[in-house]
């Protein structure tokens, strides 16, 4: 993979991203059974017209989100003491080859891993505790965050202040990230051909 250092977040690394898809919208282009998505349609004219417009569409953001980006690394700080693992901060990785698609991990981990950070509500962050199984929303998030940086596992973490962090370790879907490569593949073809149309 190609690493992009810029901080997440930064006009620098939404330039680096724009038009491209990206692992936390995977799920709008392949679903977790492997088909395609219904959303990939409109995902597809989102991104060609941000590439022939030159900046990307502003998304909402609501007050939980800003939130969990402000708790993030009080989270990323706890897994590092529960694990004494080394973690890197990075800002956009991008898949090996013609570098046409990507990712934004949290943070990789140590050689082989990577760590996924979310910061739900309070209820949802029970709902994980008393489950105690990977949250499948995010699937197609961490298989496609494999795919593109070509580590062995993912560790996903949720975390609220005051309670037990919950975290779990995800192994590589090989079957899935076969099928996640493929869409991609035709997905990124279809995104070059509306962008001739419609200059």
């Amino acid at each position: 993979m190609k690493i992009i250092n810029y901080e997440q977040g930064t006009p620098e690394w939404m330039a680096a991203r724009l038009g491209m898809p990206t692992a936390s919208n995977f799920d709008k282009i392949i679903t977790t059974t492997g088909e395609p998505s219904k959303q990939k349609e409109k995902y597809l004219w989102q991104l060609a017209g941000e590439c022939v417009a030159g900046k990307a569409e502003e998304t909402y953001q609501n007050a939980n989100m800003l939130r969990g980006q402000e708790m993030e690394n009080e989270a990323r700080n706890l897994y590092q003491l529960f694990t004494n693992e080394e973690i890197s901060k990075v800002g956009f990785c991008l898949a090996d080859g013609d570098y046409k698609y990507g990712a934004s991990p949290d943070s990789l981990v140590g050689k082989e891993g990577g760590l996924e950070i979310k910061c739900p509500l309070i209820s949802t962050h029970v709902k994980y505790l008393l489950g105690g199984i990977f949250p499948m929303d995010y699937f197609q998030q961490i298989q496609g965050n494999l795919l593109v940086t070509g580590r062995k596992w993912w560790i996903f973490e949720s975390y609220y202040p005051a309670i037990k962090p919950f975290i779990i370790k995800v192994e590589r879907n090989e079957k899935f990230i076969k099928a996640l490569k493929i869409e991609l593949q035709m997905f990124c073809c279809e995104l070059e051909e509306i962008i001739k149309k419609i200059i």
